[in-house]
């Protein structure tokens, strides 16, 4: 252990619950850091409970939950015993740089729900990824994760600054609050979102504050966050863009299959020099890899496709399977995207048929947006908010003062996660919302473990393979 206490091998935070709470789970009680992923979990627990909560997990947290009035309010609205028998899912409401105490309350109790399942692994550690994109959800599902007792909080895709305060802040029992980035006119303010547990909950006890690991990919932003008490993180996960999901921009573009190029290699000895615990992650799947992360100084490494292709992991059978088998022909491919994803930032897609990664499925898919993460906010001269996602119709987008060439290519990053883990809309018309896939651009890793695991493998199995990595560099 180091001076966090945290384990040598995390494993990341994917997707929309395909590091699901059982994953991480399994990999705590390992003695690794299980990590849930923190996206868009009140829609998942909801929809979880409306398909009738099979194994009863979702009830047995919520009746761990401390405040059972909550619970008792969110399993009347969501649950259904028997089904939902081909019924759409509830509407959501979508987030807004406003307050809202019932969504906040279910945020807070969906990721108090996955952090809690999780710990039930005796003293195994979890984590839980948040993405710093998506700042709107992320005051209330911070809480509703620390009041579980999530032992680390790692965030990427963006720059959390301000993270680390909002967690002290919880931590003493006061208020929390984030700054949201929003298109504004000059001299006008960010606006402020605050959390109070105290008009949620009626009362604002002290509760642990975990560590917080800051996902970088450069020296630059890893000295940045460190030079200040205020931003200063507890630690790294160095990411590599050949990392799956969210990838930061490249530093410049570049004529090469992925736009990326050795500028966007990080400086290894003066991230060690900034003088925080490191892990390393994305293409650190082999022992080799582990070895040499060690080498440079890290703790240890962050794991993410090959879990995610673990029988633990959120992911349907199916999808699982199906990547399997292209991995097994050498026909796995995954593309890095720079349309993709609303945020604008780089995304890494699976390009499988029957997903909306390959190109027949994404444009038999009609335009929407009803859950809304990615939105973003616009404050116009006369104070009024406005929201858009550049996947969503191109009518309204437009109308909102968003520009043409901001639509093409976008998908719904959205709807597409949330499919993959078997929780997708089903539309009144038929339509049936068709899952989006990520993984590692490191394909010969995923066949590399099945020469080892021709029948796929466990999240056990993968932690063994990463541990050889360790024997490796004590040689």
């Amino acid at each position: 252990m180091n001076s966090l206490g945290l384990p040598p091998i995390i494993q990341g935070g994917m997707g929309a619950a395909v590091s699901s709470w059982y994953l991480a789970q399994t990999v705590a009680k390992q003695g690794q850091l299980g990590v849930v992923s923190g996206t868009a979990l009140e829609t998942v627990v909801a929809r979880r409970l409306q398909d009738g909560d099979r194994g009863g997990h979702m009830r047995q947290a919520l009746a761990a939950f401390p405040y059972q009035d909550v619970a008792e309010h969110i399993l009347e609205k969501f649950y259904r015993p028997d089904g939902r028998n081909g019924e759409p899912y509830r509407p959501m409401r979508r987030l807004s740089i406003q307050a809202h105490k019932e969504h906040d309350q279910l945020s807070v109790a969906a990721n108090f729900v996955e952090v809690w399942l999780a710990k039930q692994a005796g003293n195994g550690k979890v984590g839980i990824n948040f993405l710093e994109k998506l700042q709107t959800a992320t005051p209330a599902a911070l809480y509703g994760a620390m009041l579980a007792g999530v032992d680390a909080v790692l965030m990427g895709a963006g720059i959390p600054r301000e993270i680390p305060q909002l967690m002290t802040d919880f931590s003493q029992g006061k208020p929390g609050a984030l700054s949201i980035d929003s298109e504004r006119p000059a001299g006008v303010a960010a606006p402020v979102l605050e959390f109070n547990p105290l008009e949620s909950f009626g009362v604002a006890p002290e509760i642990p504050r975990p560590a917080f690991l800051a996902i970088v990919t450069a020296e630059v932003l890893a000295a940045y966050l460190a030079r200040n008490e205020v931003t200063r993180p507890d630690g790294f996960v160095v990411e590599h863009h050949e990392a799956g999901g969210h990838n930061a921009p490249p530093r410049r573009m570049q004529d090469t299959p992925t736009g990326y190029g050795p500028l966007d290699e990080p400086n290894m000895a003066k991230i060690k020099d900034v003088g925080l615990p490191f892990w390393m992650a994305g293409g650190r799947a082999t022992p080799e890899a582990v070895a040499e992360a060690l080498a440079f100084g890290a703790e240890g490494v962050q794991v993410g496709s090959l879990f995610a292709l673990s029988k633990e992991s959120g992911l349907l059978p199916q999808y699982r399977e199906q990547m399997l088998q292209a991995a097994i022909k050498h026909q796995l491919k995954v593309r890095t995207d720079h349309r993709a994803s609303p945020t604008g930032f780089p995304f890494k897609v699976v390009e499988l048929e029957g997903t909306v990664g390959e190109a027949s499925t994404y444009k038999a898919r009609p335009r929407l947006c009803d859950l809304g993460y990615l939105r973003s906010s616009h404050i116009d001269e006369a104070g009024k908010v406005s929201y858009r996602c550049a996947a969503e119709p191109d009518a309204p987008y437009l109308k909102k003062g968003g520009e043409a060439e901001d639509l093409e290519g976008r998908i719904c990053l959205c709807n597409g996660l949330v499919a993959a883990i078997g929780l997708g809309q089903e539309r009144p018309d038929g339509y049936k919302e068709a899952p989006l896939l990520t993984l590692g651009s490191t394909t010969s890793d995923v066949e590399g473990m099945l020469a080892e695991h021709p029948d796929g493998w466990s999240a056990v199995d993968v932690i063994n393979r990463l541990l050889k990595g360790f024997e490796l560099a004590a040689v």
